[in-house]
């Protein structure tokens, strides 16, 4: 009589945590593309003659389909009913799709097409190149969104009763250091070759490179899968479309969510203009700025795995949420208070080490709180519906951002020159009210016993 399997392949570390960096890696080039426009703000406001305000809507148009679609929704219900393996190609070709679109639209070649005219035939004010770039960001933005809900899902699946959190920082922290890496070559690349949209053509061939990561990953996890139906496990319960009908009626839920909407509102939005505040500020060069605003996600990419594994560990995450929070708002004070004359190289360092610190408490905290909230059936929808209701605040605050600027810089010409008080303001607003989201989460956590501040570890 053969014995039966009982030794899985996440059981081994070096298996697990090999599955980790490969679905990591396309959050990586995700990351990168997200924000390969992100400094070259100035550029496109010269070049392309994009203004402030037709910048900000073209930032927030990755989120549209998601929110107004409700595409995220329905990406938590495909990765429930599909499994990890399917969604994940699934993201990535979409990616891809949007991504080449994207390009396309800043290709000099563009504006000799009919489309170009077709497009530049209404809706003046916006330019034809934002219109198209703006649908292929939409589409690429439901295929990063899907990525990230499917890569959480994944790590839970390979890291839960082990080191989730740390796995979880990990994976934050190879995805932020993308961030860094786009800040760091896509002004380069743009200035040696003289062109926009050879960044964007650089990154678009990095996420082809991601898909066939998510293909290798697509048979580790098929094998896993196998010797989980061998292992003789009782499987759960199957998912049912009413399952999510639990978390919009659940309040510790809604809280988390609302955490993430407002925190993630003030740092990625942020991005999109980190750099044109730095050349305004400190009057220096676009790759000037965007090098000293690079080092943001290193501070975050560095602490964040030191942090999971502390929560794994002892704990805290509903504490570590408040003090991000603090973090945050501290920061982004800085940027908006500071007078011109006393904001030096220095200072701004100073608050983007800030901010990194920030970076590193919330998501190394809020993601492996999740399934301490709902049941695993409906996990892949939990997430989804957090992030589709976060993504309601990054699609509004590119605008309202882009806007602000505009209406506070009446009469200004050159991008550089912009003043973002009043921007800078409105994010740290968005601290304050996490904050106190956070002190209730901690009160509803010691009332129902989640488990929010026990480690994740069960030993």
């Amino acid at each position: 009589m053969t014995e039966k399997v009982t030794k899985l392949l996440k059981d081994s570390p070096l298996i697990r945590w090999t599955a980790l960096i490969l679905i990591a890696s396309m959050m990586f080039f995700a990351y990168m593309f997200v924000d390969v426009l992100s400094p070259l703000q100035s550029l496109l406001e010269t070049n392309l003659k994009w203004s402030a305000s037709t910048y900000g809507t073209f930032a927030s148009s990755e989120y549209f389909l998601n929110v107004f679609a409700f595409f995220l929704i329905f990406a938590g219900i495909i990765l429930d009913k599909m499994g990890v393996r399917f969604t994940a190609i699934l993201s990535a070709v979409v990616m891809i799709v949007g991504a080449s679109i994207k390009l396309y639209a800043i290709t000099p070649g563009f504006e000799t097409t009919s489309l170009y005219n077709f497009l530049n035939s209404f809706w003046t004010s916006f330019p034809a190149t934002a219109k198209l770039a703006s649908i292929g960001f939409m589409i690429f933005g439901c295929g990063v969104e899907m990525a990230g809900v499917t890569v959480s899902k994944a790590i839970v699946k390979w890291f839960n009763g082990k080191e989730l959190a740390l796995a979880m920082g990990i994976e934050m922290a190879i995805a932020r250091l993308g961030v860094f890496a786009v800040f760091r070559l896509s002004p380069r690349i743009a200035d040696y070759f003289n062109s926009v949209s050879s960044s964007v053509l650089f990154c678009l061939i990095l996420l082809v490179i991601g898909l066939i990561s998510f293909t290798v990953y697509f048979f580790m996890d098929k094998k896993l899968e196998k010797q989980i139906g061998e292992s003789g496990e009782e499987p759960e319960e199957p998912f049912k479309i009413s399952d999510i009908g639990k978390l919009f009626t659940s309040r510790t839920f809604l809280i988390v969510a609302g955490l993430c909407v407002l925190y993630y509102s003030a740092i990625f939005p942020f991005q999109k203009f980190a750099a044109n505040m730095l050349e305004s500020r400190l009057n220096i060069t676009n790759t000037e700025a965007s090098d000293i605003f690079s080092w943001f996600p290193i501070g975050a990419m560095v602490l964040t795995p030191l942090l999971g594994a502390f929560l794994d560990n002892k704990g805290k995450g509903a504490t570590m949420l408040i003090v991000g929070a603090i973090l945050m708002c501290c920061c982004h004070l800085i940027f908006a208070l500071v007078p011109a004359e006393s904001f030096t190289p220095v200072i701004a360092y100073s608050a983007i080490i800030v901010l990194g610190i920030s970076f590193s408490l919330v998501p190394a905290a809020l993601w492996p709180s999740v399934p301490k909230l709902v049941e695993n059936r409906y996990l892949g929808s939990a997430y989804s519906v957090i992030f589709w209701i976060q993504n309601i605040g990054l699609m509004a605050f590119p605008i309202i951002i882009g806007y602000a600027l505009t209406a506070t810089n009446q009469g200004v010409t050159d991008p550089r020159q912009y003043n973002y008080t009043i921007p800078m303001l409105i994010f740290a607003s968005l601290g304050v009210l996490a904050f106190f989201l956070g002190l209730w989460l901690k009160v509803e956590d010691k009332k129902k016993g989640y488990g929010l501040e026990l480690p994740n570890i069960k030993k």
